[in-house]
């Protein structure tokens, strides 16, 4: 990552955030807003992350994430909040934010998400994802979505068997090295990629290698 923004209202925030960043890219270019106005501006210069807190001065949450959204559309946006409004929510998502993570979150956590969005993915605690499911009954796409947080529910054997599809092996190979039955393993397959709710097993292996899990 080479340059990131960071919003929040709070100067106290702004700078914890700030310094994880900084701890985790020691060489990346930041910039601090502390009101939408000032978010917008900066996002123009189109970033390479955006964190942006929902209450701030200058535009309620839905209009100034969106119009974040909209002048710098290439720019991923997580969303650090300590917001529990589930419509409000709801409307992030369809805005296309590419994540959320509470303010209570740890640092370790915060890095995980910001690693997951810049490899692509998006990051959901599993509050957020009980909530799209909500959009997802509507929708024929799969909701694209990891929840890092649920890779500490995976099992020894599962994440054995995570490894092993991430060098690309089929059930039935899998279940030859561990000698286990192919059901044995479809069962496992499915338990890792409901754990951590993505679409199918490359998305399941694609996060797990972007974090640092395999």
């Amino acid at each position: 990552m080479n340059n990131c923004l960071i919003c929040d209202d709070h100067q106290m925030m702004l700078q914890a955030l700030r310094g994880s960043v900084q701890m985790s890219w020691p060489r990346a270019e930041i910039t601090l807003a502390g009101d939408f106005p000032s978010a917008w501006s900066s996002a123009a210069a189109g970033p390479d992350l955006i964190l942006c807190d929902l209450g701030m001065p200058g535009a309620g949450p839905v209009e100034g994430i969106r119009r974040l959204r909209e002048v710098a559309p290439g720019s991923p946006v997580l969303v650090v909040t300590g917001v529990e409004d589930d419509q409000i929510l709801l409307d992030m998502f369809e805005i296309g934010v590419a994540g959320f993570i509470p303010k209570v979150s740890s640092p370790t956590i915060l890095e995980l998400a910001m690693r997951l969005i810049l490899a692509g993915g998006h990051y959901l605690p599993e509050r957020m994802i009980k909530l799209t499911s909500r959009l997802s009954e509507t929708s024929t796409e799969p909701p694209s979505f990891v929840a890092g947080a649920n890779f500490s529910k995976l099992t020894v054997r599962q994440i054995e068997i995570l490894r092993m599809i991430a060098t690309g092996k089929s059930n039935k190979e899998i279940a030859r090295a561990l000698c286990l039955s192919p059901a044995t393993v479809k069962a496992h397959v499915a338990a890792v990629i409901a754990a951590l709710g993505s679409a199918n097993r490359t998305e399941a292996a694609f996060a797990a290698r972007n974090l640092g899990v395999i």
